[in-house]
């Protein structure tokens, strides 16, 4: 039961995480810039309390740890902000909170011996419902943009291939796993800059919102929540656990209308209790992984 809570509460952080990026992009950093540095600083802290071994045991293993780094990290978070810039942000939200039912389907067809119970599909669904009900809030308009829904697309598949990948490596130590994710994660979101250079002044670090905000995404957002998320994926199996990243619309709606004022709605609420329904069915049965 403990992991579960802690699953909880590191999918609602990652949730708040949505507005602590937008008060970011408003105060001019780009969307590489605000990862590049939270990843940056959760690598720095991960490096004083992580085993020093440098690499893994095999080739193999140091070959899934840079996919780990690619799929959780830079492909990831990339592909998401890319996303809502040349989409609809309603379409990325819903597309993107997809990302569990992705991993339960990928799980089922190509993980041998990966079986789910009726509850887990069924549940699954219903939060998906309960998703977008909140992203939508009533005003569902059929609007296709083939790059934006195909970046979204792609960074809920990134996620769900991540939550698989942490299943090959489940014998190294947790904290080494998250050191590997955000040190490859940094190195490959580099060739972005040969597109789009860093342009965020020295002298903006200096407005407490900023280093506030990245002190946040990167201490307690990366950092710890990471390094949390590779232990419970260990202890619950990554289709499990997936499911409670359902749970993420909830506390960005909360976090909305507590620190960027927007208005908290009935749909939200119908919304929030369908999700919480879905997750609970969708983790009520054991799943054999």
């Amino acid at each position: 039961m403990g992991y579960h809570i802690i699953a909880i509460i590191v999918v609602l952080i990652w949730g708040v995480t949505f507005v602590n990026s937008k008060v970011l992009l408003n105060h001019g950093l780009m969307a590489h810039e605000i990862f590049t540095l939270r990843f940056l600083l959760a690598y720095l802290c991960i490096c004083v309390i992580s085993p020093r071994r440098l690499f893994a045991r095999s080739w193999r293993d140091e070959g899934i740890m840079v996919l780990l780094g690619i799929t959780g990290g830079s492909l990831y978070f990339v592909t998401e902000n890319m996303a809502v810039k040349v989409g609809y942000c309603d379409n990325v939200s819903f597309i993107v909170c997809t990302a569990p039912l992705l991993t339960t389907i990928l799980a089922l067809l190509f993980v041998p011996g990966v079986k789910a119970a009726p509850s887990l599909l069924l549940g699954s669904l219903l939060a998906v419902v309960g998703v977008g009900t909140i992203v939508f809030n009533g005003h569902f308009v059929l609007r296709l943009n083939p790059l934006g829904d195909a970046l979204a697309f792609s960074a809920a598949l990134s996620w769900a291939f991540y939550s698989l990948l942490m299943r090959k490596v489940g014998s190294y130590d947790s904290v080494f796993v998250t050191r590997k994710v955000f040190f490859y994660g940094l190195l490959t979101v580099l060739p972005v800059y040969l597109f789009r250079p860093w342009n965020f002044p020295l002298s903006g670090f200096t407005h407490p919102a900023v280093w506030g905000n990245l002190l946040f995404l990167g201490l307690v957002a990366s950092f710890s929540c990471y390094a949390l998320w590779t232990l419970v994926i260990k202890k619950i199996g990554a289709v499990r656990v997936s499911n409670y990243i359902y749970l993420n619309p909830v506390s960005t709606v909360i976090a909305s209308a507590l620190v960027l004022g927007e208005s908290l709605t009935w749909l939200s609420g119908i919304g929030s209790a369908l999700i919480l329904a879905g997750v609970w069915l969708a983790t009520s049965k054991k799943v054999h992984e």
